[in-house]
């Protein structure tokens, strides 16, 4: 999987696995995944973990979707920094996610967010599609 789509599912994944009972699971398997490529972050990641789990516990029996929202990017965007400087974690990743879900019944598994994309363009026609931002500047 390209990291980039991967850091943003994993993100996503992993914060709404925090409100599950696969928790533990979950994050047993990231901290690991941190000790192996960044040693020296590891206990402060688990730290980060679970700091943030009290805060989507809070931010769901509150209503924030907001909140989570801004849970699921900062996680995103941490998973994206391992695996732009140890892209050998992408596949230990994806079986530790897999694993945690698995592992809860299907009804209460979250879901695992995809983008799916079909263009069809003739005659001069454009097409422009992207996953996340899109610049475009035509002169």
């Amino acid at each position: 999987m390209d990291p980039e789509v991967l850091a943003q599912t994993a993100g996503t994944t992993v914060v709404a696995l925090m409100a599950t009972d696969a928790w533990q699971r979950t994050r047993d398997g990231v901290v690991a995944l941190w000790r192996r490529a960044r040693p020296a972050q590891a206990d402060e990641i688990d730290t980060a973990l679970e700091e943030t789990r009290e805060e989507i516990l809070t931010s769901r029996r509150e209503g924030d979707s907001a909140g989570a929202e801004d849970l699921e990017r900062d996680w995103r965007r941490r998973l994206r920094r391992l695996l732009a400087a140890d892209p050998s974690v992408a596949r230990e990743l994806e079986e530790v996610l897999a694993q945690a879900r698995a592992s809860l019944p299907e009804v209460e598994q979250p879901s695992v967010p995809s983008v799916r994309m079909h263009a069809q363009a003739s005659g001069n026609a454009r097409v422009y599609q992207a996953g996340r931002d899109q610049h475009i500047v035509e002169r």
